[in-house]
């Protein structure tokens, strides 16, 4: 796992000074070494900072072919690239390294761009072909890497990270679009940051010094309503997904460093670790944190899981003081703000398995959106599926879901917001529960912001953007209601949020590669044609998943409902470290130079805080943090106002 820069220029000669600078800005991503590659006309230029994970000794990129007419820079992992590799040597290829990585290179030799569908694996990797003058820049299927684009002044960067182009020289300008939208509803390609764009997941970048566009090459395929899928017998299917899983997760056991698996209470977790523990002859060893209030500590559920999987266990023990600490940082390598303190949490997790030894983890992250796992999906199972259930069915069933999802209310399990979209409700015929609630989020973030500056946006249907992006008629057009709103949800917040601020940005600001099983792309395939029934079977989210995995599972996590990975709110009584750095930053004098933020405003709630009641303080939270992360990027990124 490391950190790809590519630069092509027209207008001269590449600047390594730039070049070197947005690398270095990388060095959390690969500590173990930098390199950088030059065209022989200066005109396009290669960058890897690298973390060693397979061939410690030999693997240092940028990588040549063998007549040195192909470069390449690869950020991620290929699983099963010895198979791959074994063939290319047959078909006459020389590789200068043992590295996964190579695989790639050879592969676009044979295959040309229709190389990446050859590709297993979580990967974000920039391409120069000499002889076509072509720079690509691939994105992994789910975008579990992070791939961002600018072109500024003529010339094209591209890098694992924003601030990797900001180093390079592109500017730091706010898009008060994005801003006012947030997370959801900006898309699979738009950032916070004017002419900052994130190659969306399952395309590729082609660029010549003519110009560039972008190119899809996977999407998710749900089946239409009445197509015929094949009816396997529950058991087969159960049997088909488990020896796909057990699959995913022996590869991504592969390492010449030793891999860990952070633990929760959830099932998604347990499974892996279930299932890591036994593909492994010797103990898996595990991480947890664990924190203050019986709401938020699954310390115990995790530790049985690791007793019964024989793991070697390590609990971590969590202050609120110390996610005040590290709420700065985290933003930081987000590059994103935050509305409550996981992601915080994730980053402090990280570090600890780094300062235990560690540099490679498998994780739970995906299993939610590919088994319709959230309690949103269910709610729109009830509302939107296919029976015939009257109206007091319906609220019965509603009723039963809320009462057995109470630490989901609010969270993952939206009440109706009524601010929906008209656009989107006539593309889909109805809202997806999950973007009803983000709907309602845009309406709440107004109150910090200076609403002049949105004055224009405001008047927008907030889904355009979205829709603008995304294929809906190709793709959504007669799906089961499920099926559309996990198809959203994958486009959007499992990009842009989950693997950024609860996965690779914070693993990676430890230098940690996560891996991520359920994201493998033979595995979703499978379940991407599998009956929305067998996700959520009646009052069970994940049934497959429970299904497959009960051998591996301690009861109390079998019969357990999806319980979210959560951190408790931040205190801003007075007093407390939040409420310190909360008052310091909303009074400081960086806030009058971000744009789109009510400085007097913010002085004003700085103010309410100090006699604020409780209730008052746990509604300011939010909000708060949201400021807060806007306030450290507008001063970390040198954003100009």
């Amino acid at each position: 796992m490391c950190g790809i820069v590519a630069i092509l220029s027209r207008n001269g000669p590449v600047s390594m000074d730039a070049m070197n600078r947005a690398v270095a800005q990388l060095h959390h991503r690969g500590p173990d070494g930098q390199g950088s590659w030059l065209s022989p006309d200066g005109r396009a230029a290669l960058g890897h900072a690298r973390l060693s994970i397979i061939d410690l000794e030999t693997g240092a990129q940028p990588i040549a072919n063998e007549d040195e007419t192909v470069h390449i820079a690869v950020n991620g992992e290929f699983y099963d690239f010895e198979r791959a590799r074994r063939a290319l040597e047959m078909a006459g290829h020389r590789f200068r390294t043992r590295s996964d990585s190579e695989i790639a290179l050879h592969l676009y030799e044979e295959h040309g761009v229709e190389a990446v569908r050859h590709l297993r694996g979580e990967f974000a990797f920039t391409l120069w072909d000499q002889s076509c003058e072509t720079l690509f820049a691939f994105r992994d299927r789910y975008g579990v890497k992070p791939l961002y684009y600018s072109l500024y002044d003529g010339d094209l960067y591209v890098a694992s990270e924003m601030k990797a182009l900001f180093a390079a020289g592109v500017p730091a300008r706010w898009d008060l679009e994005s801003v006012y939208l947030g997370v959801a509803l900006r898309g699979p390609s738009r950032t916070l940051f004017q002419d900052v764009f994130a190659v969306p997941p399952g395309h590729f970048l082609m660029a010549t010094r003519d110009g560039f566009k972008l190119v899809e090459y996977w999407d998710i395929d749900y089946p239409a309503t009445g197509a015929d899928v094949g009816s396997l017998p529950e058991q087969d299917l159960v049997r088909q997904f488990r020896a796909l899983l057990d699959e995913s997760v022996r590869l991504r056991l592969r390492a010449d460093v030793p891999v860990a698996c952070y633990l929760s209470g959830g099932l998604d977790s347990c499974a892996i670790l279930g299932l890591a523990a036994q593909l492994r002859s010797d103990p898996v060893r595990t991480f947890t944190l664990r924190f203050a209030g019986e709401a938020y500590d699954e310390g115990a559920i995790a530790q049985e899981m690791a007793d019964r999987a024989g793991a070697e266990h390590t609990a971590i023990d969590v202050r609120e003081d110390d996610l005040a600490d590290d709420l700065e940082e985290s933003v930081f390598h987000a590059e994103g703000p935050c509305t409550n303190a996981h992601g915080i949490a994730k980053f402090r997790l990280s570090r600890h398995l780094r300062d235990a030894g560690f540099n490679v983890v498998l994780t739970g992250e995906g299993a939610d959106e590919v088994l319709a796992g959230y309690p949103h999906f269910r709610q729109d199972s009830i509302l939107h599926g296919s029976d015939d259930a009257g109206r007091d069915e319906v609220e019965l069933r509603l009723k039963e879901l809320r009462d057995s999802n109470k630490v989901s209310l609010g969270r993952l399990l939206p009440e109706a917001s009524g601010a929906g979209s008209p656009l989107l409700r006539k593309r889909l015929g109805f809202i997806p529960s999950w973007l009803d609630m983000q709907f309602a989020a845009v309406a709440s973030r107004r109150m910090p912001l200076a609403y002049s500056v949105f004055a224009d946006v405001a008047k927008r249907d907030p889904a355009q953007v979205l829709v603008d992006g995304l294929d809906l008629e190709a793709r959504l057009k007669n799906r089961h209601a499920v099926d559309q709103a996990a198809y959203l949800w994958a486009k959007t917040m499992l990009p842009n949020y989950i693997l950024a601020t609860l996965g690779d940005r914070m693993e990676m600001a430890h230098s940690i590669e996560g891996r991520v099983p359920f994201l493998d792309h033979r595995v979703c395939a499978f379940l991407d044609r599998v009956p929305p029934g067998m996700k959520i079977h009646g009052r069970v989210e994940k049934y497959l998943l429970r299904m497959a995995a009960r051998d591996v599972l301690t009861d109390r996590v079998y019969r357990r409902q999806k319980h979210p990975f959560l951190s408790p709110p931040l205190s801003l009584l007075r007093g407390s470290r939040f409420y310190d750095l909360t008052q310091d930053t909303l009074r400081s004098k960086i806030v009058e130079s971000v744009p789109f933020l009510d400085a007097p405003l913010l002085r004003s709630v700085a103010d309410k805080l100090i006699d604020a009641t409780e209730r008052q303080r746990r509604a300011a939270e939010p909000r708060v943090l949201f400021v807060m992360g806007m306030i450290f990027l507008h001063r970390r990124f040198g954003v100009q106002s």
